[in-house]
C-alpha cells in the first residue's frame, strides 16, 4: 500500500467518524466544544480525501468526482478503486 493510498483510508475514516459524532452531538447535547473540535477536522479529512483521490494513478474521473461528495466520499472512493484492482471474471489469465 503506497502512502497515499494509506493517507486516503486513514483520511476517510476520519471523515465518516467525525461526521457520525458531530451529527450524534447535534441530535443530543449540542456541545459547541465538540462541534468546534471536530468541524475543522471534518474538513480537513474531506480536503484530504479529495487531494489523496487525485494522486491515485488509477483512478478515472468518476471516482475522483465521488471524493467530492462530503461525509461518504471517501468510504465511496476506497469502495470504488478496490472494485477497479479486482480482476474481472473473464479476463485471460496473466502468466
Amino acid at each position: 500500500m503506497s502512502g497515499s493510498q494509506r493517507l486516503l483510508r486513514i483520511a476517510a475514516g476520519v471523515e465518516i467518524t467525525t461526521l457520525i459524532v458531530m451529527l450524534a452531538n447535534l441530535a443530543t447535547v449540542h456541545w459547541s466544544a465538540v462541534s468546534s473540535l471536530l468541524g475543522p477536522t471534518h474538513g480537513a479529512a474531506y480536503l484530504l480525501v479529495v487531494v489523496a483521490t487525485a494522486q491515485q494513478p488509477a483512478a478515472p474521473t468518476s471516482t475522483r468526482l465521488l471524493s467530492l461528495l462530503p461525509g461518504v466520499g471517501g468510504l465511496l472512493v476506497l469502495r470504488a478503486l478496490a472494485a477497479h484492482r479486482r480482476p474481472t471474471p473473464d479476463a485471460p489469465a496473466q502468466s
